[in-house]
């Protein structure tokens, strides 16, 4: 069994090895490497116990990523370039490595990021700063347009997605 700071060391570590595989390998890789690290990650740094409702988190969050995500893709918020979405993923509003992350960062919640929880304001505004900066290196890497409107629209939506996961973590500590 790992020390408790080692596992949260490896799931940041983990996150950034697929945050990295999805942006620069695109969907092909994504879809190679994504599964194996959370299959690792549920494996590894999940306690036996806690495995049922981690994958209900990572499951609803890659969902939750097809909405918000493929919704911003069909109002125009994403310019897709030949690179970014190659062979089977072409006829989808966005490269499925896109959607990938959404699961990798599920994978934080409850790890890595726990801490962030327990101050809900500090959650918003980290929400609201790092999401969009994720975003804007994704997008210089994988060479995808950002419309001008999209990065004020991710800051709201992650800022108000991050206060929410404080408030219903604040929330479940008390019950």
């Amino acid at each position: 069994m790992l020390a408790p700071n080692t596992r949260l060391l490896l799931n940041a570590g983990l996150f950034q090895l697929g945050w990295f595989s999805c942006v620069l390998g695109g969907s092909l890789v994504a879809t190679l490497m994504a599964p194996l690290i959370l299959a690792f990650h549920l494996a590894v740094i999940v306690p036996a116990h806690q495995r049922r409702r981690e994958l209900r988190w990572l499951i609803g969050f890659a969902a939750l990523g097809m909405v918000i995500d493929g919704s911003l893709s069909l109002a125009g918020g994403y310019s897709l370039t030949p690179k970014a979405s190659v062979g089977w993923s072409q006829w989808l509003p966005l490269p499925v490595w896109m959607w990938w992350l959404w699961p990798l960062f599920a994978s934080t919640i409850h790890h890595a990021l726990a801490w962030l929880w327990k101050r809900p304001w500090l959650a918003a505004a980290g929400g609201a700063v790092s999401a969009p900066l994720s975003y804007y290196g994704g997008a210089q890497f994988a060479g995808i347009g950002l419309a001008d409107w999209l990065l004020p629209a991710q800051a709201l939506i992650w800022g108000v997605m991050c206060l929410a996961i404080a408030r219903l973590s604040v929330e479940r500590q008390r019950a």
